[in-house]
C-alpha cells in the first residue's frame, strides 16, 4: 500500500511569552516527523519548555536551497514537517518561502498554524491608522541605502511596518524624522509580550531625541509603526515633476517612471504620466497606451 503525501505545516511560535503558543501548535509540533527551524538551539528550548520531543533540522538563509530537497524527500514519503521561524510567523521577514513555494508547486498539502507575530501585535497596540499597511521588513542597513528606501516612501499613504535591530534604531530614527518629517506620527514597539515590553509614542523628532538620549530605547526586538503620509497638496511643484520625470525617462519606462515620480514628489502617476506622454510626443516617440504602462 503507497504511503500518501505528508503535508508541510507553517506554525506561528511565541514572540516573547511561552504561553502564546497555541493547543493546536503544540500538537502539531508534537506529530511532525520532523521540524525545520530557523535556528534549532532556540527552537530546542521552546520545545523543551513544552515538553516536545520531535527532531530538528536546520533551515536558514544561509542552507535553505540545499535543505529544501531533503524535506521535499520527507514529504514525498509520507512525514508530516513543521516550519517554524525562531518567533513568530514563518515567512514574514524569516526563512522559508523556497520550502514552501516549492512544496506547493510540487502538490504537497501545505497548511498553516497561526497564531503569533510582531507586526499585527505592534500594529494592535500602536493607535495608528491600520485599515491600510504595508510591511516593509528591515530597512536596509547602509546609512545612503536606508535614506533612499526612505525618499521612495515619504509619499506612503498606508501606514508602514518596520522591524529594526536595536544597534540601528537611533541612526533610522534620524532619517525617518529628516526624510518623512520630524511631525509624523509614530510608535516604537520594544519587546512585544516580554517582562520589558515598553510602547514608545509620539512624533519621529521625539522619539529621535528620546532613543539618543535612553539607553533602554537601544535594548531587545523592536517593531516600529509610522503613520501614513498626509494627502497630497492640491497643487504640486510642476516645475519639480517635469524635472524628476526628465531624469527618470533617461533611464526607465513611461509607466515606471510616472509611479517613481509620483512618489517621489507627491503629484499623481496620471500626472506624470501625461509629462511623459508629452515628451515622447515632443520626441516623436510613440509611447504605449496608459494601461499597458500604468499599474
Amino acid at each position: 500500500m503507497v504511503k500518501a503525501p505528508g503535508t508541510l505545516l507553517v506554525v506561528a511560535t511565541p514572540i516573547g511569552n511561552l504561553a502564546d503558543l497555541s493547543p493546536r501548535a503544540r500538537e502539531a509540533l508534537r506529530k511532525a516527523a520532523l521540524i525545520a527551524a530557523e535556528d534549532t538551539r532556540h527552537t530546542r528550548a521552546l520545545l523543551q519548555a513544552m515538553d516536545v520531543g520531535t527532531p530538528l533540522v536546520s533551515l536558514h538563509a544561509h542552507n535553505e536551497p540545499q535543505r529544501v530537497p531533503e524535506l521535499l524527500a520527507r514529504l514525498a514519503a509520507g512525514e508530516d514537517v513543521a516550519l517554524v521561524s525562531d518567533a513568530g510567523t514563518p515567512l514574514l521577514s524569516d526563512p522559508g518561502f523556497e520550502l514552501v513555494s516549492r512544496a506547493a508547486e510540487a502538490g504537497f498539502a501545505v497548511h498553516t498554524i497561526p497564531g503569533p507575530s510582531a507586526i499585527t501585535a505592534a500594529l494592535a497596540v500602536a493607535g495608528l491608522p491600520t485599515h491600510r499597511f504595508c510591511f516593509e521588513g528591515f530597512l536596509p542597513a547602509r546609512a545612503a541605502e536606508r535614506r533612499a528606501t526612505l525618499v521612495s516612501l515619504a509619499h506612503e499613504a498606508r501606514t508602514l511596518v518596520f522591524f529594526e535591530a536595536p544597534h540601528r534604531i537611533r541612526a533610522t530614527l534620524a532619517d525617518l524624522a529628516a526624510q518623512f518629517g520630524a511631525e509624523r506620527q509614530a510608535v516604537v514597539a520594544r519587546e512585544l509580550t516580554k517582562a520589558h515590553e515598553t510602547l514608545y509614542r509620539g512624533t519621529l523628532g521625539e522619539l529621535a531625541a528620546r532613543a539618543a538620549r535612553e539607553e533602554n530605547f537601544a535594548r531587545g526586538e523592536l517593531t516600529l509603526i509610522v503613520h501614513g503620509a498626509a494627502a497630497a497638496a492640491a497643487t504640486v511643484d510642476s516645475a519639480e515633476l517635469r524635472r524628476t520625470m526628465e531624469i527618470l525617462l533617461r533611464e526607465l519606462p513611461p509607466g515606471r517612471a510616472a509611479a517613481t515620480a509620483a512618489q517621489l514628489t507627491g503629484a499623481t502617476r496620471a500626472a506624470a504620466y501625461a509629462l511623459a506622454t508629452r515628451a515622447g510626443a515632443e520626441s516623436g516617440r510613440k509611447e504605449p497606451p496608459l494601461d499597458e504602462e500604468m499599474p
